[in-house]
Order: C-alpha cells, then structure tokens, then sequence
C-alpha cells in the first residue's frame, strides 16, 4: 500500500511539472501598456491559474485607439490588481501578474489557460481564424469573459463576430439563480458598474442615449448547461480593478467587480 502511494505521489509531481514546464512565461508588452503598473518581484512564478487578457485585432472598429488597438485597456493595472483580489479571497494558486495570449501572432497559447479576459470587445475585428479557434478552445471548456463595452453599436460589433463563432447559439440574459453568481458569493442584487468617467460626468452609464443605459449579465451555454461566454455589458469591471486604490472610486462598484470577476473565475475553474 504504502509503495502504491508513493508511486501515486510520484506520478502527481510529475504530472505538475510537468504542466508548469510547458506553461509559458511572463512577458511585458511595455510599448502597449495603457496603464503602466510595477513589475512584481514574483513576476515569474509557475501558479495553477493567472489573468489571461487576449490580445485581438481592432482594425477599423478602433478609432480612438491607433496603432495599438483597443485589447490594452486599463492594462496591466487592472489586471494586477484583480490579481492581488484573487489572491487574498481566494485559495487558488494564481500569479501576481498577468498573462497576454496573443490572438494575432500566437492564437493556438490560448489552449493552454482555462479563463481568458477581453475589453472593448464593441471594437474588435476577428479573423475567420480566430473565430475558429476561439469557437474549438471554448467547446474544449474554456471561458471568455468580456467586459467594457457599451450601447448598441459596440454591442452589434461584438455579436457581428460571437455570431460567426457560434451562429447556432443564442445569446441569453443569466437568470438570478445562475450558479456563475452563487459560486463564491451570492449575487443575487448587482449594480451597474461604471467607468472612471463617472468621476468626472456624474453619470453612471456611458452612451446613455444609444442603448447603454441598462446593465446586462449575458452568456452563451454549451449543450451541458456550462457559461462559456459571460457579458459584462454597459459595464466597467475593468475599471472598478483599476481603480480600486482610487478613493473617490465609490467602493460599492469596486466590490461587485471583484465579487464578479472572483465568482466567474471560480466557476471556470470547477465547470
């Protein structure tokens, strides 16, 4: 018995180093960083989970953005901070730091992570083939949260591609009872986040007058009942991570993004 565990824990170390000697390294994108954060010191470490923010075409929906594009919003502050959340209410072993799968140079890296992170997704422009391979990681069991991106035409921007990746399933609102809501916290009442922009307009929605005004969780479901996709639209989550050190960033908002992003993160990693 005793010689049979001692295999058991054998092959488990192996298998685990396995996993990390393949996992890819950190790296800096300093030429795109929107929002420029201190490299932690444990920068480099090998976790069983970190941040995966996907690095996507923008092309002509872009405008404001220029060359770089609209992928690097709030990065990589937002998601160092989100990062420091997870890690203190939370038990998974998670990374100080994030990881950008990169859609455009390198899209099969986005196999390797179960839960990856989009912003501004009312201004990207995919491929055919990142359609393809966002479509074969998310039927693997992958999750795609997207975030910040509001009103109509960035909401027609973003179907126009989740159309082609999954023309055959519908877009829903997520039901109250959801377990993606009730996996850590209970989320039962939830307020609509905004952007920093509220600091300064007073108003919560952006693009209030075309379509951004009310706030909605939505997904796309498997055929087993999993969220493979969940919305964050007419909402700022990124944001709220970003700004969590800012004191006039009411705390109210900073809490839900951090309870939602926590929930969906868990729930990825047990569905």
């Amino acid at each position: 018995m005793r010689l049979r565990i001692a295999i058991l824990a054998v092959l488990l170390c192996c298998g685990f180093s396995a996993l990390f000697a393949f996992q890819a390294k950190f790296k800096e994108y300093k030429g795109e960083e929107d929002n420029p954060s201190p490299v932690p010191t444990d920068a480099y470490e090998q976790t069983e989970w970190t941040f995966a923010r996907l690095r996507y075409p923008s092309g002509r929906y872009a405008g404001y953005a220029g060359e770089v594009g609209t992928w690097p919003t709030d990065f990589p502050k937002a998601d160092r901070q989100f990062l420091q959340g997870v890690r203190r209410l939370t038990r998974i072993h998670t990374r100080s730091t994030e990881q950008v799968i990169d859609l455009i140079n390198n899209p099969d890296e986005i196999y390797n992570w179960p839960w990856v992170y989009a912003v501004e997704v009312g201004h990207w422009d995919l491929s055919d083939q990142i359609c393809k391979t966002l479509r074969e990681y998310l039927l693997r069991g992958g999750f795609l949260m997207v975030d910040d991106f509001h009103g109509t035409f960035e909401w027609d921007v973003f179907t126009q591609s989740m159309h082609r990746i999954f023309p055959e399933r519908p877009i829903v609102e997520l039901p109250d009872a959801d377990p993606i809501f009730h996996t850590v916290y209970d989320l039962d009442q939830r307020v609509q986040v905004p952007g920093l922009q509220y600091l300064y307009s007073g108003r919560i929605c952006e693009k209030c007058e075309a379509g951004g005004k009310e706030p909605h969780w939505r997904a796309i479901y498997d055929d087993d009942g999993r969220v493979m996709v969940a919305m964050c639209f007419n909402q700022d989550d990124g944001d709220a991570w970003e700004h969590a050190d800012n004191p006039q960033y009411e705390t109210k908002y900073t809490s839900q993004a951090y309870r939602i992003g926590i929930n969906y993160v868990t729930y990825a990693m047990t569905h």
